[in-house]
């Protein structure tokens, strides 16, 4: 059963930085690119940054490119975000997904309950 939980939200001031963290169980993590996703208030998900499984490859979206950072571990199976210079416009609730299909940037069918991440003075 695949499991995915997100820790290491909370509250911010703008500029701050915090570290989520996504621990996976229950499939070969590091078979999988996996993705960072968020849902900021009224709007759509968004996927925001995706790694290869091998960890050799990254994207980031356009919003937080030279700010925020994906890494994993897949010896711990565990999957990470550094968010640096954070803004107002970043809070949001943050999911860790897995991607359908393995070694294959695709699309995702699993991800967690999100942690929340609030910017704000």
């Amino acid at each position: 059963q695949v499991q995915l939980v997100e820790s290491g939200g909370g509250l911010v001031q703008p500029g701050g930085s915090l570290r989520l963290s996504c621990a996976a169980s229950g499939f070969t993590f590091s078979s999988y690119w996996m993705y960072w996703l968020r849902r900021a208030p009224g709007k759509g998900l968004e996927r925001i940054s995706g790694i290869k499984y091998s960890g050799g490859s990254t994207d980031y979206a356009d919003s937080v490119k030279g700010r925020f950072t994906i890494s994993r571990d897949n010896a711990k199976n565990t999957l990470y975000l550094q968010m640096n210079n954070l803004k107002s416009e970043d809070t949001a609730v943050y999911y860790c997904a897995k991607a359908s299909r393995d070694y294959s940037d695709s699309t995702f069918n699993y991800w967690g309950r999100g942690t929340q991440v609030t910017v704000s003075s």
